[in-house]
């Protein structure tokens, strides 16, 4: 057992976010995502498993332990709705309630076209597959460096 860490932090989870440096990506993908197909080009090729957590809880989760970037064009980015880029979806509105205080200064919540986001994920350091039933729940967060 650890002091301090949510229990709901697996070891798989813990590791990937400590073997991360600045700059990597991690996939929050919702239950529909093709996750596997996904990390077979990730740095970690193993899907992390969290089924009953939504990307809500997912993203609290990652983001009480690993720091957000803010050197670059984005921290977090969402998914875009198909036809509707600019909507934002419950799952979406969650995860940035979670993020938001947790953005250090400069640091920005963008998103992505949904192809787009898949080319990228498939490029990223790990994939975390959760629960999240409702569409498009879908997030990559970028880490950051400890202020």
């Amino acid at each position: 057992m650890l002091i301090g860490i949510d229990p709901r932090t697996t070891p798989e989870l813990l590791s990937a976010l400590a073997r991360m440096g600045h700059g990597d990506e991690i996939v929050i993908a919702d239950a529909n995502y093709p996750a596997t197909w996904s990390a077979a080009g990730c740095v970690i090729t193993d899907v992390i498993q969290y089924p009953g957590h939504t990307a809500q809880q997912v993203a609290d989760i990652i983001t009480a332990l690993m720091p957000l970037d803010d050197f670059h064009s984005h921290s977090v980015l969402r998914m875009e709705i198909d036809d509707a880029p600019d909507e934002m979806a419950t799952p979406h509105q969650e995860v940035w309630d979670v993020v938001s205080p947790r953005l250090p200064e400069g640091g920005i919540l963008a998103s992505l076209e949904r192809q787009a986001f898949y080319k990228r994920a498939g490029h990223s350091f790990a994939v975390v597959h959760c629960g999240e039933a409702r569409a498009f729940g879908c997030f990559i967060l970028r880490k950051g460096v400890i202020p």
